[in-house]
């Protein structure tokens, strides 16, 4: 295809270029390139959409049924868990007691461990309700924050009733 530089009826001025005006229009060059386009778009969204399928761990197995609540009326059974099935998507853990209250506005539970005050972990949950566990001993998986007052403060995503 050859190009040839087009005078459109007008003077140009001495600081203007004439621009190359392309002859000729092929119809295939546009189909190719659209459907190249089109192509390229679905496979970038079906990559997002596949990325949001894994990373939410149904994917992986993580997600599933998640129990975050007691029934109403009812006490949570020993052995019962709850929260994200896979345990081992949380990185700590301990056992002990549930009470109410965090120290200085850090967690809204903690948890009385063997060893005294030390050993005590502040907790509070953005997955399960943790007024259905206070007075039982229970495991808890979840992840460690950083705290100001709180020795030990953890973000709790599966609880588990031992008694």
């Amino acid at each position: 295809m050859e190009i040839e530089e087009v005078n459109l009826g007008r003077p140009l001025g001495a600081d203007e270029k004439s621009a190359p005006v392309r002859r000729g229009f092929s119809f295939k060059g546009l189909l190719k390139r659209r459907l190249v386009l089109g192509i390229a778009i679905f496979v970038i969204v079906g990559l997002g959409v596949f990325s949001g399928w894994l990373l939410s761990g149904r994917g992986r197995g993580l997600g599933g049924p998640i129990q975050t609540e007691v029934g109403e009326g009812q006490k949570p059974k020993k052995g019962e868990e709850f929260g994200v099935q896979d345990k081992e998507t949380f990185s700590d853990y301990a056992i002990g007691e549930v009470a109410e209250g965090g120290v200085n506005g850090e967690g809204t539970h903690h948890l009385l461990r063997e060893g005294g005050p030390s050993q005590t972990v502040y907790l509070f949950s953005s997955v399960l309700n943790l007024d259905d566990f206070v007075s039982r001993k229970v495991e808890v998986w979840g992840e460690t924050f950083s705290a100001e007052k709180a020795g030990w403060l953890m973000d709790v995503g599966k609880l588990k009733v031992l008694d």
